[in-house]
């Protein structure tokens, strides 16, 4: 007996939305699910699940991150999180996402129907409603697009801390750094970010970290600095030696105000982009501090033997994988704080596929919501070239077919010539050219002939 093809999506952020809108423009039946009460994800800062903070602004710049079927309607290189969040609703808006979800409803399982992982008889969603009541449907597939960054990460630590000690998830307004002494630990683009809003209000600013990082300006000769080499890519090693000389011109040897030298070559880890906190720290407004070593009440000892005395303390260390709703081992993984990611094809789909997809676990330096819109289109295809196949298209069956063979082959290298840094927030991490080259060619194999391209 042949399936339905029903599909579930789980998320209604900007991976969520992108899977819907290709979905429902491939004609496939799709229900989102979305815990918060609207669409826009960790960018609604009123989501209780929402990381961002009053000052959180794009580090991307909008004409290489927004979604090329809408431009956002803002002349703003950088746009802030409220901005984003009237993009996501524009763009629902403009292709009448919200009918297809179900908002207030969270998803609390999904389970493989009687138990046959092989996904042959489908997926029972397990959710509760806005009135507490639960539901089970059934769907041939689902899309979990849930994001990245809800699950703060959290260090252990020798010993106690005895202020007030907080994960940059819990932060929102520089508010709570008035009158304190203050250390951020995590000198990622969050943790940067953070420390330079805390020097505006805090008695003194320490920043701890782990290693060297690259810096790189919002801006460079008066255009974002990533618009500047959207042609044809340079090959890894020219593009790293050549960069890394313009960054070392522009912003000198970030040793000089305390950081460590970086153990990576640019863009083997993602930079940090933000120059700011070169400049407080050249102007002594915060001090850079290596990696803590042990807490012992209201002081911090850090690993070069030092040690400082705070009041606040706020972890800027991150956030991991979770997708609490379903067994690790469907999308062929050990689970969360077991390093590493779900072992997907092209980061989307299990080599068994088993009927689970990941849209969003994604990231790469100037991939933007497009790259996810790529996915979304990718899975889309191949669905409807599965659903062609099963009612009697034998172009369509050899089509979805080839693409499922393409799984259990050598996987696709996305790294671009890159060697990343082999830590844990690392494990998805892919070069953006080499990526949606790939999956740019694997929609266009997935395609009708004579249907056009996705270039």
């Amino acid at each position: 007996m042949t399936l339905e093809r029903r599909v579930a999506v789980i998320g209604a952020g900007p991976s969520g939305l992108a899977t819907v809108r290709a979905l429902d423009r491939h004609g496939l039946e799709v229900v989102g699910y979305e815990a918060h009460g609207d669409v826009g994800g960790l960018w609604d800062i009123d989501n209780p699940r929402s990381t961002v903070y009053e000052s959180a602004h794009l580090i991307s710049s909008r004409t290489t991150t927004e979604f090329s079927e809408l431009a956002m309607d803002t002349g703003v290189d950088y746009p802030s999180h409220r901005e984003l969040l009237r993009y996501f609703r524009t763009y629902a808006d403009t292709f009448d996402l919200r009918r297809r979800y179900r908002f207030g409803t969270a998803v609390s399982a999904v389970e493989p129907v009687d138990g046959d992982t092989t996904g042959a008889r489908g997926w029972d969603v397990h959710a509760s409603g806005p009135d507490g009541a639960t539901t089970v449907d059934r769907y041939s597939h689902v899309v979990v697009a849930n994001g990245t960054l809800a699950e703060p990460n959290v260090p252990r630590f020798d010993g106690e801390f005895t202020g007030e000690l907080l994960h940059s998830s819990e932060y929102r307004s520089a508010d709570v750094f008035a009158g304190k002494r203050v250390l951020v630990v995590g000198g990622g683009n969050s943790g940067c970010d953070i420390a330079v809003d805390a020097v505006h209000r805090a008695t003194t600013v320490d920043l701890s970290v782990r290693r060297g990082y690259w810096f790189v300006p919002r801006y460079l000769l008066g255009r974002p600095t990533d618009t500047l080499n959207q042609g044809r890519p340079l090959p890894a090693r020219i593009k790293q030696a050549v960069d890394s000389r313009v960054l070392t011109a522009l912003n000198g040897d970030p040793q000089r105000f305390g950081f460590p030298a970086p153990d990576h070559k640019i863009y083997e880890s993602h930079p940090v982009v933000n120059s700011l906190v070169l400049q407080h720290a050249g102007q002594g407004d915060l001090r850079v501090r290596r990696d803590v070593r042990r807490f012992d009440g209201g002081t911090v000892h850090f690993v070069d033997g030092t040690s400082g005395e705070y009041d606040l303390v706020l972890l800027a260390t991150g956030y991991r994988l979770d997708y609490p709703f379903v067994d690790p081992a469907h999308l062929a993984w050990a689970g969360p704080g077991s390093g590493g990611a779900p072992a997907l094809y092209c980061n989307i789909v299990p080599a068994s596929f088993n009927g689970l997809f990941v849209v969003g676990m994604l990231e790469a330096s100037g991939i933007g919501w497009q790259g996810r819109a790529e996915q979304a289109e990718l899975v889309a295809r191949y669905l409807a070239a599965d659903a062609a196949g099963e009612a009697g298209d034998t172009a369509a069956r050899d089509r979805a077919a080839r693409f499922r063979r393409r799984a259990v082959e050598p996987w696709p290298d996305l790294t671009g010539g890159y060697r990343y840094l082999g830590l844990e927030r690392m494990s998805y991490y892919v070069n953006k050219d080499a990526y949606r080259r790939t999956v740019r060619r694997l929609a266009d194999e997935l395609a009708p002939a004579g249907s056009g391209t996705t270039r």
